[in-house]
């Protein structure tokens, strides 16, 4: 009886528990179960986990193709990438806020989800499950579901890291209390591990752990500090470790801390130092009288071990990813083309995930000006981006989204060079197809008319600029 429906549908929403006999009803029947309030869709769910799943599925579909759209989108920018929204406004997310409402105050429900994305993480080796695993967590604590963050022992350590996430920095207050959660863990209780790597595993802790890092190196420099006679430090690598090695932690069901690379703390991390000390003692110089001497010129060589370590050992290749996009957006173009070479060959391509790729081109349009330089733009993009782009179109599309952001500043000859390189092939996704047409059309409107042409200075563009001076 559809006029008396709606009654009986509010009636059983304010049921604290449907009898199972009626549950089966709506369950039968697709258009009573469409009807009903998600109290009562909650009761039905927690002993049929296919129908949840068949319910949660496409919301975890469309979670992960707005984190991919938004690794790729259009704007190229510092201020605004994909880690400028606060953990708040990320909560507020259509996905998860959906997500939120199915599970309501539902322990068993919320440990269904979380065993979803440990198999989808698990099948897939996409950290950005392990986003939602912690965002899902900090929306429950938002809306205070003590029936849930009460048994999720991960609840305290997630809301301490979320503070971090916040601030982009772990502070010493916060680490230690991350550190007392970590120490905390009881024998018999390791399992705990597994949940808490993937919450360190999550693109946004990793960022802010690596960011840290760097901060700290620098600091440990002032204090004339070698890395290994900092905690603090030794604490951000043990988090980083831990996240990093999430998939393999959840898959092999072993749950222990990976071990410290020794030589990571004292070989790695004082060379990075060094290339800090280096970009001083070079603005220093600029700045001393040069009457016996010519400019000095800034060190090219990088010890052997460097890229060594960037393609043996995961965590020393992120620290050294991050430090790349730091002098990149101090405009440091010195640093940038010493170290680019060394990232040809990174532990599992790293250097060519999407994520390091979406902040290094926003971290480029501060070098804007040096795409006129030939040198520059062979480092960059021959030496670089176009000898990973035949293998992988993910590096095809952010290279064209840069070249649409920063084309009118490429030499024209270069710019015509590039596009010949970058023309879409067969086997080409239609994502790079489109970017490529709107470069075309983008570089057609661009192009002096025959009367512009004869009237404007020839190679306008690549007038030499003035170089940027290697800021710190």
């Amino acid at each position: 009886m559809p006029s008396v429906q709606p009654v009986v549908m509010c009636v059983m929403k304010h049921l604290p528990k449907v009898p199972e006999k009626k549950l089966k009803l709506v369950m039968a029947d697709k258009d009573l179960y469409k009807a009903c309030a998600v109290e009562v869709k909650r009761q039905i769910w927690q002993d049929n986990q296919a129908l949840f799943g068949d319910e949660v599925s496409p919301l975890l579909k469309q979670y992960i193709l707005e984190k991919e759209n938004a690794l790729f989108s259009s704007d190229l920018s510092v201020l605004h990438n994909f880690f400028s929204p606060s953990p708040k406004m990320r909560r507020q997310g259509e996905v998860v806020q959906k997500l939120t409402q199915m599970i309501g105050k539902n322990v068993k429900l919320y440990d269904m989800v979380l065993q979803f994305l440990r198999t989808l993480f698990l099948r897939t080796r996409n950290v950005h499950y392990c986003t939602l695993r912690a965002e899902l967590l900090m929306s429950l604590h938002d809306l205070d579901i003590s029936e849930i963050c009460t048994v999720d022992p991960c609840h305290k350590f997630t809301w301490c890291l979320d503070a971090c996430i916040r601030e982009k920095f772990v502070d010493n207050k916060r680490a230690r209390e991350l550190q007392g959660f970590l120490d905390g863990v009881k024998k018999g209780q390791e399992q705990v591990l597994g949940d808490l790597s993937m919450i360190l595993c999550d693109p946004f802790a990793i960022n802010t752990l690596a960011l840290s890092t760097i901060r700290h190196l620098q600091e440990l420099i002032g204090q004339d500090l070698l890395p290994r006679e900092s905690p603090d430090l030794l604490l951000l690598l043990r988090m980083l470790s831990l996240g990093q090695g999430a998939w393999d932690m959840i898959d092999s069901q072993i749950f222990k801390e990976p071990k410290m690379e020794v030589d990571l703390i004292t070989k790695f991390l004082p060379t990075l130092m060094s290339f800090v000390v280096d970009d001083y003692m070079f603005t220093v110089d600029q700045k001393l009288p040069s009457e016996d001497k010519g400019p000095a010129a800034y060190p090219s060589a990088i010890p052997e071990m460097f890229p060594k370590f960037l393609q043996d050992h995961r965590i020393a290749c992120e620290i050294g990813l991050y430090y790349v996009l730091h002098v990149t957006k101090q405009r440091n173009k010195n640093a940038l083309l010493r170290l680019l070479p060394s990232l040809a060959e990174t532990f599992n391509d790293l250097a060519f995930n999407d994520i390091f790729l979406h902040l290094l081109t926003g971290n480029l349009t501060l070098l804007a000006d040096e795409f006129a330089q030939e040198e520059f733009c062979t480092s960059l993009f021959d030496n670089f981006f176009l000898a990973a782009c035949s293998r992988k179109e993910n590096v095809h599309r952010h290279v064209l989204r840069l070249l649409l952001h920063l084309h009118h500043k490429v030499a024209p000859a270069k710019l015509e060079s590039l596009q010949k390189s970058l023309e879409p092939t067969k086997q080409s996704g239609e994502a790079v197809k489109e970017l490529y047409s709107q470069l075309g059309e983008k570089l057609q409107l661009h192009k002096p008319g025959p009367a512009q042409a004869a009237d404007a200075p020839p190679m306008e563009l690549s007038l030499p600029t003035v170089p940027t001076p290697a800021t710190l």
